[in-house]
């Protein structure tokens, strides 16, 4: 099997220490069809059993949110300066003998009124998150703070709906619509948007010696979505080729408080982490944005008006659907398959390069969804990307009533109200699940490894299982797999091997070609 070492630090030699560690005890699932049998009301009108008691050893959750407003603001300098995100959680981790333990999450002051999260750092405790009988998901979608609804129309955005609010599901079902009606156009718009972007790779590279990957993609993404999705070709409107930089600075608006750009500490730390930039400054820039989608999406703005949405609100949905959900994650994850992919080398590529190939031929020539069903390495690789760096790294969950959660050696209480927090890198590479943990392992999930799929957590749940109505699960989820695995597909269709140099950037990795060896077919 092709394996590459992860860069994170090793969850494996924390798991190790709490086997020699004594503790301080204390007794007392393709694109699939969207479902909607599981309305919000269905998911919430019985009243939840109390838990079974726990087999494990019970122990109070370890850990300190330290003085008020000082706590806080150490936690986040260590977070993001002194130690760094995956060290932050495992010095902690190690220092409390323990995958579940108390801590401040930033920002904290000024801009999150209480910091404090019980953090789960292990594949056993994490799937609480997802049980929406469990936790409330209302204005968690970027954790300890919300920002401010002035930049997404004066809205609370599907995202921030816990499944409880009745708007949560009429907000779900335009969007199953919206996917639903315009499928058919997904593979043709992905080839006819990325073969443009190859040609610009290839055109940069020539003349430069180098190709950065960026700017590419993100003009690349933006133009397949408005076409898949919408029908519109953005040069054809006023919005014309300002889409992705004007996105890149409405998501800074919003997460800037919960991301670093590499500035100095004292500098950056004022400028994102303890105030929020004020909205008004990305307001005209967001119309044009607004006035675009609105324009574009008529046919989706007439069914939310028949399933009970007004056509603004719907259409600020639409927009952050879209942009953050859609185009955010591109942004993010298709430099991150090629980083590992590239990183693999020329075996792994030649290997994908026969796979996919073969299946095309097999069926007529075609990028299909059938002739992807044959591709099983292609699909292990996107499924081992999303497990070893998922695009969403943080998730949380407010408890509705007294929980108890476990580890995979403890049990601990859990009081209602309280924030749970998953950094999902670390449940995803968690050692008592999965073997060579912190390797980029190619075919992983070929065969028998298909059963390890329902512990790939990348969507608010399992990769096994679907969006419905009643679940947090973007309901973009699958198509945001088929459009990893479009990436791969329309790459080695056109090119047996490459070369990249991999950097750092604000939101995931930067990629820069140094070859791309053409398809020998």
């Amino acid at each position: 099997m092709t394996s590459i070492t992860s860069a994170s630090l090793p969850l494996l030699q924390l798991q190790s220490s709490l086997k020699r560690k004594p503790c301080n005890l204390k007794s007392s699932t393709t694109m699939r069809r969207f479902t909607t049998k599981a309305s919000a009301s269905e998911t919430t009108s019985a009243a939840a059993p109390a838990p079974e008691p726990s087999k494990l050893p019970m122990r109070k959750i370890p850990g300190d949110y330290g003085l008020p407003f000082i706590g806080p603001i150490k936690d986040r300098l260590d977070f993001f300066y002194n130690q760094g995100r995956d060290n932050f959680f495992q010095s902690r981790a190690q220092k409390y003998n323990s995958t579940v333990f108390r801590a401040n999450m930033p920002p904290g002051p000024f801009i999150a009124s209480n910091p404090n999260v019980i953090v789960l750092l292990d594949a056993k405790s994490f799937p609480v998150l997802f049980d929406v009988s469990k936790v409330e998901k209302r204005d968690v979608f970027t954790g300890t703070f919300m920002p401010s609804t002035q930049l997404t129309g004066g809205y609370r955005i599907l995202s921030y709906l816990d499944p409880s609010e009745p708007r949560h599901e009429q907000l779900k079902r335009l969007l199953f619509f919206l996917l639903k009606s315009r499928s058919s156009h997904v593979i043709p718009e992905f080839h006819s948007s990325y073969t443009t972007l190859f040609e610009t790779l290839e055109n940069e590279l020539a003349k430069e010696g180098k190709a950065s990957f960026q700017t590419a993609n993100d003009q690349a993404a933006f133009n397949f979505l408005a076409r898949a999705l919408y029908g519109t070709n953005p040069s054809d409107t006023n919005l014309g080729r300002d889409g992705p930089s004007i996105i890149q600075t409405w998501l800074l608006f919003q997460l800037g408080p919960i991301m670093t750009l590499g500035l100095p500490k004292f500098l950056e730390d004022p400028t994102l982490h303890t105030f929020r930039i004020p909205p008004f400054l990305i307001k005209k820039d967001y119309k044009r944005l607004y006035d675009f989608f609105y324009e574009s999406s008529g046919f989706a703005l007439d069914e939310a008006v028949r399933l009970g949405v007004p056509r603004e609100e719907a259409c600020h949905n639409l927009l952050f659907a879209t942009c953050f959900n859609s185009f955010g994650g591109m942004k993010i994850f298709f430099p991150t398959i090629l980083k590992w992919v590239g990183r693999a080398g020329v075996k792994l590529h030649a290997r994908l390069a026969e796979e996919v190939r073969a299946a095309v031929k097999s069926n007529g020539g075609k990028v299909t969804m059938a002739s992807m069903e044959e591709m099983p390495l292609m699909k292990s690789v996107v499924y081992e990307a999303f497990r070893i760096e998922p695009p969403v790294p943080l998730q949380y969950g407010r408890a509705k009533k007294e929980l108890v959660i476990e580890s995979h050696e403890n049990a601990f209480v859990v009081k209602e109200g309280e924030m749970l927090f998953g950094f999902q890198p670390f449940a995803t590479k968690d050692p008592k699940i999965f073997e060579n943990a912190e390797e980029f392992v190619a075919d992983r999930f070929v065969g028998e490894g298909e059963k390890l799929l329902k512990h790939v957590l990348w969507s608010n749940g399992p990769e096994t299982e679907g969006p419905t109505l009643g679940n947090k699960q973007c309901a973009g989820k699958d198509f945001v797999v088929l459009f990893s695995r479009l990436l791969v597909v329309e790459f080695f269709l056109h090119y047996d091997s490459f070369d990249v140099q991999v950097g750092n950037s604000s939101l995931g990795s930067s990629l820069t070609f140094t070859s791309l060896k053409k398809a020998s077919y």
